[in-house]
């Protein structure tokens, strides 16, 4: 009775033992805690993770975003303001005042302080005034001729040697502009000569061109000019009163 007994407990004891295991095998393991309470998967089954989707705007990795992610409303991008031009444009110049008109110029002549040696003319400078309301420009050298008595088919052209170089001046209303012609000087008293051998000549006025204004005919402020050989070297128009 006693071994009848003490298997009893015995195999008692082996099924409260097996249904033990059996209960611990079907609690969720902790791996399993973060299903929410779902039931256990069986061993070997593969478990495939769903991705989630991106919020909208959000910047993919290896990629910059330059774009606003604000959800709450539309992305918008970000605009770096132009930059600064290194110097600001300078303002318009003004249109270039046009050619003296030969109306606008008021010419006179004088002799000139420094003149070749003899007792003719040797040289003198012309003076052209803007009489005008208008700035205007002169430039060139001049044209000569002996004037022919009040009639321009009379007038005798000189030849021109010219010199230096011709630059545009600027002629401001109540301004001048010179040029200087230098005459191949007569020599001796009375009628004097010329020491190429020709007879000097006498005009009492002479006409002076420049290019794009006109021809004007002066006097000298004191005697008329006489000169040799129809020949006369001229500067160009300056700025800048000759002697």
């Amino acid at each position: 009775m006693r071994n009848v007994s003490a298997m009893r407990s015995t195999a008692v004891a082996v099924i409260v033992a097996s249904a033990a295991l059996a209960v611990a095998g079907c609690q969720p393991g902790e791996a399993d805690a973060g299903t929410g309470g779902g039931g256990a998967t069986s061993s070997g089954a593969v478990s495939t993770a769903t991705a989630s989707p991106s919020p909208s705007g959000a910047a993919k990795p290896g990629s910059s975003a330059s774009a606003s992610t604000d959800p709450s409303g539309p992305s918008t991008p970000s605009v770096s303001p132009p930059a600064p031009s290194a110097s600001a444009p300078s303002a318009s110049a003004p249109g270039s005042a046009a050619t003296c008109a030969a109306g606008s110029l008021k010419a006179t002549s004088r002799q000139a302080a420094v003149r070749p040696d003899g007792t003719g003319t040797g040289a003198a400078v012309v003076e052209f005034t803007n009489v005008s309301a208008q700035t205007c420009v002169l430039t060139g050298h001049p044209t000569v001729a002996g004037a022919g008595n009040g009639s321009p088919e009379m007038n005798v052209p000189l030849t021109v040697k010219p010199t230096g170089t011709a630059t545009a001046v600027t002629v401001l209303p109540g301004a001048e502009a010179w040029v200087k012609l230098t005459f191949v000087q007569v020599q001796g008293e009375a009628d004097g000569y010329c020491v190429s051998g020709s007879a000097p000549v006498v005009y009492p006025t002479m006409v002076i061109g420049l290019p794009g204004s006109g021809a004007h005919q002066v006097a000298l402020d004191d005697g008329q000019f006489a000169e040799c050989d129809d020949t006369v070297t001229v500067t160009a128009v300056s700025a800048v009163e000759p002697s």
